[in-house]
């Protein structure tokens, strides 16, 4: 809602000279003409003052959203409310609207009735992941005449955060953590888990306090926690790799983006199959969200994927990092555009703690990489993968138009996004506790 009258200029200085000049005319050569016309032309500037007075001072405008997140082809709809308490029409009026949510544009012409008020929706379909502002606008109209320019800012904006979509993946096996043997036993309760306590290791921000070994924590002088034996329903931990210069093709239809919809897909799966499900990422920022299963934790792991832009660390340098916090028996996904041989020796040090690795090679050639012409060097490094023991699935950039990857919510219609693909629309099912309509602010 705009919290301020609006503002209103004068278009062009031409009018107010010739009204001067006509008065200048008539002082100083008096005749019925000069008088007419300055009749006319003075009263039409007070004419078209007083009506711009009124737009400026009566119109109020406001807008309202659905939601304050939303998925990846989700619809996002607003309602613009406009009123006017003045005597004056406006007759022509234009919505200047400047949300910076890509394919999304709520400017429009409209009008409004002296002591009256329309309202209209708008709709436009989220098909980029990220943080958006929606908002503010401004209202721009003038009088009759075209004298006067008003503009009425409508203040209201929100943040909108644009989930990355969770898919029903086509078959990707990922390998069982665990030790050799156990089967698919249940998971140990808590008791179990403090008894087969294996080793310690330096407290990592989000390990629950109940695990700190206050022993070691004292002879140290900082805090350790205890790590225990894992069971076949392990925990996953999701490692993407956002290293700027491995990634290829650009927009939808790229390794960065195809990265983000596994790892999202991939953390779903994982907390439905009863795994504590961890995300760690190294773009521009670092993520760190350790495995949890509780409610929030799908949630937690969407928005974070949500706003992850790449960085310049390369993929060693994200499983150096992240080895410190990996348990015996844990499994870690990685997923990977980045085919050089570096990082391999940084994957079996995990291995030799103990952790189970499956390894998700985004095939670059796939999505325009120039660096691997042949579309071989994927292949190659999954062959290497395979004899070493280490389960690999080489994702291409077909994979979401595979059978089976279908959006878990309703598809409805279809958009075209800019990459040339398609994304499901849906409207947002309202959450339990969220008015149907809000305002942006």
């Amino acid at each position: 809602m705009n919290q301020f009258p609006g503002t209103y200029r004068l278009r062009s200085p031409l009018w107010p000279a010739l009204v001067i000049l006509l008065l200048v005319l008539q002082l100083l050569w008096p005749f019925k003409i000069w008088a007419a016309l300055l009749g006319i032309l003075g009263g039409g500037w007070l004419f078209a003052f007083l009506w711009a007075r009124s737009l400026a001072h009566n119109l109020v405008a406001r807008r309202k959203m659905r939601y304050g997140w939303t998925q990846v082809g989700d619809r996002l709809e607003e309602r613009f409310v406009l009123s006017n308490a003045g005597w004056a029409p406006a007759t022509w009026l234009e919505v200047q609207d400047r949300s910076d949510l890509p394919g999304y544009n709520a400017s429009r012409i409209t009008a409004v009735d002296a002591n009256g008020f329309t309202e209209w929706h708008t709709q436009g379909v989220c098909t980029r992941r990220g943080r958006f502002t929606i908002g503010p606008a401004n209202l721009a109209c003038t009088d009759p005449l075209g004298l006067y320019a008003v503009s009425l800012p409508i203040s209201d904006s929100a943040v909108l955060l644009v989930l990355p979509p969770v898919l029903a993946l086509p078959a990707i096996e990922v390998a069982s953590g665990g030790r050799a043997g156990e089967g698919n036993r249940h998971r140990r309760s808590a008791l179990e888990m403090t008894v087969s306590a294996q080793t310690v290791r330096e407290y990592v921000q989000g390990d629950p306090l109940r695990a700190i070994h206050w022993p070691t924590s004292a002879r140290h002088g900082q805090l350790f926690v205890r790590q225990f034996e894992q069971m076949p329903s392990s925990d996953w931990w999701i490692c993407l790799d956002l290293y700027h210069k491995a990634q290829a093709g650009e927009g939808d239809l790229s390794t960065e983006e195809y990265g983000v919809i596994l790892a999202a897909s991939l953390a779903d799966r994982g907390l439905r199959m009863g795994h504590s499900v961890g995300l760690v990422a190294y773009g521009q920022d670092l993520v760190w969200l350790p495995p949890r299963r509780s409610s929030g934790q799908l949630m937690d792991i969407l928005r974070s994927l949500a706003i992850l832009k790449p960085g310049g660390r390369r993929v060693e340098e994200l499983l150096d990092h992240v080895r410190p916090s990996m348990s015996t028996g844990a499994s870690m996904i990685l997923i990977t555009p980045d085919l050089r041989p570096d990082w391999i020796s940084a994957l079996m040090q995990l291995i030799r703690i103990g952790v189970t690795p499956t390894v998700l090679l985004l095939d670059p050639a796939s999505f325009g990489g120039q660096h691997d012409l042949l579309g071989k060097a994927a292949r190659r490094m999954a062959d290497w993968l395979q004899q070493h023991g280490i389960t690999n699935t080489v994702i291409t950039a077909d994979l979401l138009d595979q059978p089976g990857a279908e959006d878990h919510k309703d598809m409805g219609q279809q958009h075209s996004a800019g990459s040339g693909k398609t994304v499901p629309v849906r409207r947002p099912t309202p959450r339990r506790g969220e008015v149907e309509w809000r305002r942006t602010r």
